[in-house]
């Protein structure tokens, strides 16, 4: 079957119940059938062909009116069939990534906001890639429910952290994320929202509604140093972020996580340690604070190398000595570039 890519309007993910409900009243169908659509689309999570309580027929007039608003390019499996990439392709061509990671109980989707990125952060190749454009509210939910359709476990965790930087999108992302939770049944805390330090945006969200988990990008811990690697940080130097960052805490009364790339001979020197566990000991940021240390994952074109494991482990040893929560990341996806910086379309239409 060929799946219709989205036309300007509306698409079945961007569509609302009073939207499914119209459709299906221009369509000459009984009031009942919106929820039966509304409880197969998003309750059960499944395929419009696959709403077996609704005839074929209905279910082919359905999908034109309210198409998809993304084609599948390509698809990826790595880690031994634990995790899928999928590479998509918007009605004006765009082309974005989504990432799903599969747990013996759950699965977590890690979702693109924007096609390409205007941040330009040197180790990242969706920096490197450029911007493209924003990604609409439907395109953003879509990813998460078409991820649900790749896994037999329940898609309860959704992370901004694929192409983009989300609080550049900042009101089209927070619809999404009201949507995932309202429409999907996802807890808030199971959201998280990364960004590289948009600081008003961030403030702004620490007054949204929903509790969701920050993720703050830092790589360094001095502004001299961010800026060579984050150039956002020209804008928002740490300490206007890590002052958004606190007032999070305090609004939301959740942990902030701090983000940090292991560049080999950049950052991950003990000193640079020393001086990240200075920045964020004390209360200030979840008591204790807890940062999640990355290792960079090689991407062909950009010039830095990954820490070794055990430099890894010493700077976490230095980060912990005041009290600080570490995790070392494992990564997942690196054989099919699809791990955390790697991000980046490739093929060509």
């Amino acid at each position: 079957m060929t799946v219709p890519v989205n036309q300007p309007g509306v698409t079945r993910y961007g569509a609302t119940r009073l939207d499914v409900a119209a459709v299906l009243d221009a369509l000459g169908e009984p009031r009942y059938r919106a929820a039966q659509v509304w409880e197969g689309l998003y309750d059960q999570r499944r395929p419009l062909d696959d709403v077996s309580n609704l005839g074929k027929d209905l279910r082919e007039r359905l999908g034109a009116a309210l198409p998809l608003a993304l084609e599948v390019q390509a698809e990826q499996s790595g880690d031994a069939g634990a995790t899928t990439k999928w590479l998509w392709r918007g009605h004006d061509g765009a082309q974005v990534e989504t990432v799903l990671m599969r747990y013996p109980d759950r699965a977590t989707v890690c979702i693109s906001s924007q096609a390409g990125c205007a941040m330009a952060c040197t180790f990242c190749a969706t920096g490197q890639s450029g911007f493209e454009r924003h990604l609409s509210v439907a395109e953003m939910l879509e990813q998460v429910v078409r991820a649900q359709w790749g896994a037999d476990q329940r898609v309860s965790n959704v992370v901004f952290m694929g192409m983009g930087e989300p609080l550049a999108n900042e009101e089209p992302v927070w619809e999404a994320v009201e949507r995932i939770h309202g429409d999907l049944g996802i807890s808030a805390r199971q959201i998280t929202v990364s960004t590289v330090g948009v600081a008003p945006a961030m403030r702004r969200m620490a007054r949204k509604p929903l509790p969701v988990t920050l993720a703050v990008s830092l790589h360094a811990p001095t502004d001299e140093l961010r800026a060579t690697l984050v150039p956002l940080n020209r804008r928002h130097p740490l300490g206007e972020v890590l002052d958004a960052a606190r007032e999070y805490v305090r609004t939301k009364g959740r942990r902030v996580t701090f983000e940090y790339v292991m560049l080999e001979g950049v950052n991950d020197a003990p000193e640079h340690a020393r001086a990240l566990a200075d920045l964020l000991r004390g209360p200030d940021y979840g008591e204790p604070a807890h940062v999640n240390l990355i290792p960079y994952n090689a991407t062909p074109g950009l010039d830095a190398q990954a820490s070794p494991r055990n430099r890894l482990v010493v700077f976490a040893q230095h980060l912990e000595r005041p009290g600080i929560t570490v995790t070392i990341r494992k990564n997942r996806g690196v054989d099919i570039d699809a791990a955390c910086g790697q991000l980046r379309a490739r093929l060509t239409p």
